[in-house]
C-alpha cells in the first residue's frame, strides 16, 4: 500500500530508530518491505526508510538489480576512496545536494524473509545505502553537505518549486501551518 512519506521537518527523522525484532516484530517485515516499495515506486525514489513512511524500525528498501529490502543494516568496510555526488531525497522534495561518500562499501544485513546477507556495493548502490541508513540513524543528508553546496542546493529548490508552483515553507513550518498563517493574516 502507498504510504505518505514524511517531510524532513518530522522528528521522527532525527531519531536513530531502533533494531528490528523478528522474534518480536512490530510490523509483518514483508508487509513493510511491501509498503516501501510501492510507496518509493510511486515517488520515483532509490530508496526509502521506514522511518520515513512513520515506522519506528530498522528497516529500508532501495533500487539495486531489483528492489532489496534490508533490515538491521551495518556498515562492516569503507574504502578510503570517496565520490562527491547529488544526493535527493524523497523527504526534501527537489533539493539537490552535492555529498562526499565512501565509494565501496562491505555491509551485512537481514531480509524480510529472516535471510542475512554479507554484500559488497559500489557506485550508486553504495550511495543509496549510506543515505537511508543515515536515515535510520536519525542523520539528514543535509548535515554531510559543506555550506556552500547546501546553499547552491537551496537556491535551486526555490526556482524548481516555484517553477512548479509549490510553496516553500517559511521558517521550517509544515505547508499546511504557513498556509494557515498567511491566510489569518490577510
Amino acid at each position: 500500500m502507498i504510504k505518505d512519506i514524511l517531510h524532513h521537518t518530522a522528528n521522527m527523522l532525527r531519531e536513530e530508530m531502533p533494531k528490528f525484532d523478528f522474534d518480536n516484530p512490530i510490523v509483518n517485515p514483508v508487509e513493510l518491505y511491501n509498503d516501501l516499495a510501492e510507496t518509493m515506486i510511486d515517488a520515483e525514489g532509490m530508496g526509502l526508510s521506514a522511518n520515513q513512511i512513520g515506522v519506528r524500525t530498522r528497516m529500508f528498501v532501495m533500487r539495486a538489480e531489483n528492489v532489496i529490502g534490508v533490515i538491521n543494516p551495518k556498515i562492516i568496510d569503507v574504502s578510503s576512496e570517496t565520490v562527491v555526488l547529488e544526493e535527493g531525497c524523497l523527504s526534501y522534495p527537489n533539493l539537490f545536494v552535492k555529498i562526499k561518500r565512501p565509494k565501496f562499501i562491505k555491509v551485512r544485513f537481514t531480509h524480510p524473509d529472516g535471510t542475512t546477507e554479507t554484500k559488497k556495493f559500489d557506485g550508486i548502490t553504495a550511495r543509496v545505502f549510506q543515505h537511508e541508513m543515515d536515515h535510520l540513524n536519525g542523520i539528514q543528508y543535509t548535515k554531510r553537505a559543506n555550506t556552500y553546496h547546501m546553499e547552491q542546493a537551496k537556491k535551486l529548490a526555490v526556482k524548481i518549486n516555484r517553477k512548479n508552483g509549490v510553496l516553500k515553507p517559511k521558517n521550517e513550518l509544515s505547508l499546511e501551518v504557513q498556509q494557515m498563517m498567511d491566510w489569518l493574516k490577510a
